[in-house]
């Protein structure tokens, strides 16, 4: 810069002219301007232009200068600057008037204090919130998304680090209430030192990409999380979870109480009511708005409005608060249906089949931007999608309560109790999501106080599962009347299921087959004698003392063949537990079976202790372990004997000789005098008569007889052969043939069994107390 009076002597230079040209002030002041030209000129120079001015002693630089007349001093102001630096300048004044003419990129220049020097983002001419001259972040956008491009832009003014193609959600705080995305670019700015003098921001809107980008999202994620459960509380909790946050601040699904029960909803495209009752919720601030209906209530009726009839026949509905509140019109109902501060609705039918399922409801409160039409688009898609996966939870809950009506149907009643044994049975089905198996279990009470405990698992699961349990049950209890041993009765178990394989059909032959555990209990020995097919050994636990599995040789499992089952017996004494159970239970307490049995076993121990009656034991047992959800259905069956008094039994030993008839009937009425019972005398003494008899004439001695007191009255004959007796009725002209017959005819019931050395025939009476005189 230099002054230049009228008569072209310089009078000023400053210490900028004194660099540029490296002449001292003192070589310049008071000498003609011309004389500082490469060329000297002896004529004006104009305003401005280009000139070579003479640089050091033997040097020339070129530069561009602007004249300038200061009024009223008689001097002039010369500005020169280097040609270089000139064009230079001129280029960037070109570049940045092409940035701010520019309607698709925006350029904001902002100083060192963020605030906005120069920039393209006004209002109508670039996507996001406009950008005021003079205008800091927080003065424009949401106070969290201020805060974060501050952050960044102010890491950019500190480090001269470029930041590149960041993106940024920014909403903005004044009406209308808008979202974007957008992808910015910053530089720092500096001065010719150096010195940083703010930073330069490039922006390109990414809004539409964005929000396709989430709603593609939101379509993922509908699809992988929604329908995985076939519960339908849990598939309605999905759709809500899905929902919220990511699409709205709160939803809703209900969902018609049909649908619930696994049947199909009414076909109702008239009235306001949708018989709807409120299922899965969720809101993004936590807890469920107490005000707005709860889960588990009745929907009230809506008014009869077309767009109530639209939401009938299958199609979505975008409303805001106002109409939501003209619609309902009661202030209680709006209360029950409409969120604080929720401004925007979208109610989307759970359509399938042409059935209206439910409805799935979304809100927005917090957001300050309303749904669009093509949010409306979205949630119509995901709920479409969702009613199918609710539709195929509704159709599998008909079929698995079908099934499991029809196994429960199939078992016997959950406890039993006799004067010598008390049995509790526990059946759990798997967990929504799983078919019903054939678990079952049985308590069978048998002749001379005996009781049959029986526990299978029938292969496979559903339908097929269930007939062939109940199959199997019917077989276990018809074999049980003919008073076989544990081991042949699973003999003859394993030939049914052969022959129930061979009748399936080819594919299906493999899977055809069982587990079973068959135990018989005497109350007489206080021993229980039992095998096993496949099936897991029992726990025994004793009174006051520990539990443990009994050492039980597993045979294959039903249908296999070709091998013999081993027996085991045990003590049972009074008040002992034995528990008799399938793999679903025990693999709710561990992987490992054996693991499993050894927790389940000190469960058992432990409850025993504080638990006296069964079926709080049974309880406690279906609910230990760690948690594990029933993958398969579990049965328990536990059975506690009972001391029968030693008095109560009484038993005698005669030879194969006549006289061993009176001395049996004698022996027998006597016991019963002892015992009250003279009313069972008379026919006690024909029972024993006869069968006695038969024993001398057929069989050979030694002849056993034994009388059990029980709540009937039990007589027993046993002799050393194995030949089957059989009832007849004798001809008016046999002398013989009458014995069975007669037996048959004064007792409540009679039967034999088998044992290792011959057989017993036994009879039963009903007490009869009071002997009439």
């Amino acid at each position: 810069m230099a002054l230049v009076d009228r008569r072209g002597i310089v009078a000023g230079w400053s210490r900028a002219a004194e660099g540029l040209l490296e002449r001292p002030a003192d070589e310049v002041l008071g000498r003609s301007v011309l004389r500082l030209l490469a060329e000297e000129r002896h004529v004006r120079l104009p305003e401005d232009g280009e000139v070579v001015l003479r640089h050091g002693d033997f040097g020339t630089v070129a530069v561009r200068y602007w004249a300038q007349e200061l009024q009223g001093s008689g001097f002039t102001l010369v500005l020169a600057v280097g040609s270089g630096r000139a064009a230079g300048a001129e280029q960037a004044e070109a570049v940045f008037r092409a940035l701010l003419a520019q309607d698709r990129l925006g350029f904001i220049l902002r100083d060192a204090d963020l605030a906005v020097l120069r920039t393209n983002v006004l209002p109508g001419e670039f996507g996001g919130p406009p950008q005021v001259v003079g205008s800091v972040l927080s003065e424009v956008m949401d106070g969290a998304d201020a805060a974060r491009t501050e952050e960044t832009l102010r890491e950019v003014l500190e480090t001269g680090r470029p930041l590149a193609a960041q993106e940024q959600h920014v909403r903005s705080f004044r009406p209308p209430h808008h979202e974007w995305s957008l992808s910015y670019s910053a530089v720092r700015t500096e001065d010719h030192e150096g010195h940083p003098t703010g930073v330069a921001v490039f922006l390109t809107d990414a809004t539409e990409h964005w929000r396709a980008a989430q709603r593609a999202e939101l379509r993922h994620r509908a699809s992988a999380g929604v329908g995985n459960s076939l519960d339908i509380e849990r598939t309605a909790q999905e759709i809500a979870d899905t929902l919220v946050p990511r699409f709205a601040d709160l939803a809703w699904v209900d969902l018609a109480d049909a649908v619930l029960a696994g049947e199909e909803p009414p076909k109702n495209t008239a009235g306001g009511d949708l018989l709807l009752r409120r299922v899965a919720v969720r809101s993004a601030d936590g807890p469920w708005p107490d005000q707005l209906l709860p889960v588990g209530a009745t929907v009230p009726p809506f008014p009869d409005r077309p767009m109530v009839r639209e939401v009938q026949e299958g199609r979505t509905i975008r409303i805001d608060r106002r109409a939501v509140e003209e619609l309902l019109g009661d202030p209680a109902h709006v209360r029950l249906a409409a969120p604080e501060g929720g401004h925007s609705l979208i109610i989307a039918p759970l359509f399938a089949r042409a059935l209206l399922l439910g409805a799935v409801g979304v809100w927005r409160a917090e957001r300050p931007d309303p749904f669009e039409e093509d949010d409306a688009e979205l949630l119509t898609e995901i709920a479409a999608q969702a009613a199918l996966s609710v539709d195929n939870a509704r159709r599998y809950t008909r079929e698995h309560r079908a099934v499991d009506s029809l196994q429960r149907r199939l078992l016997p009643q959950a406890s039993t109790t006799t004067r010598v044994m008390e049995t509790t049975g526990s059946y759990v089905p798997a967990e929504a999501g799983a078919e019903i198996g054939g678990d079952w279990f049985d308590a069978i009470a048998l002749p001379s106080l005996r009781t049959g405990l029986v526990v299978g698992d029938v292969f496979g699961s559903g339908l097929h599962a269930t007939a062939t349990m109940g199959r199997l049950r019917t077989a276990v209890q018809t074999l049980a009347d003919l008073e076989l041993a544990p081991d042949e009765v699973l003999t003859q178990l394993d030939t049914l299921v052969a022959r129930l394989a061979a009748e399936a059909e080819p594919g299906h032959r493999d899977t055809v087959g069982a587990t079973c555990l068959v135990a018989l209990h005497d109350p007489v020995t206080r021993c229980c004698v039992m095998a096993s097919a496949g099936h897991p050994p029992p726990i025994l636990a004793l009174p006051d003392g520990p539990a443990h599995a009994v050492d039980l040789q597993p045979g294959p499992p039903l249908g296999v063949g070709g091998l013999p089952f081993e027996t085991a017996t045990v003590d049972m004494p009074p008040g002992s537990v034995l528990a008799l159970y399938t793999d679903g239970l025990l693999r709710r307490y561990a992987p490992d079976l054996d693991a499993a049995t050894r927790h389940l076993a000190d469960r058992l121990s432990r409850l025993q202790r504080s638990e006296k009656r069964l079926p709080s034991l049974s309880r406690g047992l279906m609910a230990g372990g760690d948690g594990t959800p029933f993958l398969d259905d579990a049965a328990l069956l536990l059975a506690r004997p009972s001391a029968l008094a030693p008095g109560d039994v009484a038993s005698w030993e005669f030879p194969a000789e006549p006289d061993a008839v009176g001395a049996a009937r004698n022996a027998a009425n006597e016991k019963l005098t002892e015992w009250g019972l003279e009313g069972n005398a008379f026919v006690t003494e024909l029972i024993v008569s006869e069968l006695v008899t038969n024993a001398v004439r057929h069989a050979g001695g030694p002849i056993g007889l034994r009388l059990i007191r029980g709540e009937l009255l039990y007589c027993e004959v046993t002799d050393p052969s194995n030949t089957q007796p059989r009832l007849r009725r004798a001809r008016t002209t046999d002398e013989g043939g009458r014995g069975l017959f007669l037996v048959a005819q004064l007792s409540r019931r009679w039967g034999s069994r088998y044992g290792q050395n011959g057989k017993t025939i036994w009879a039963e009476q009903e007490l009869v107390e009071d002997f009439p005189e």
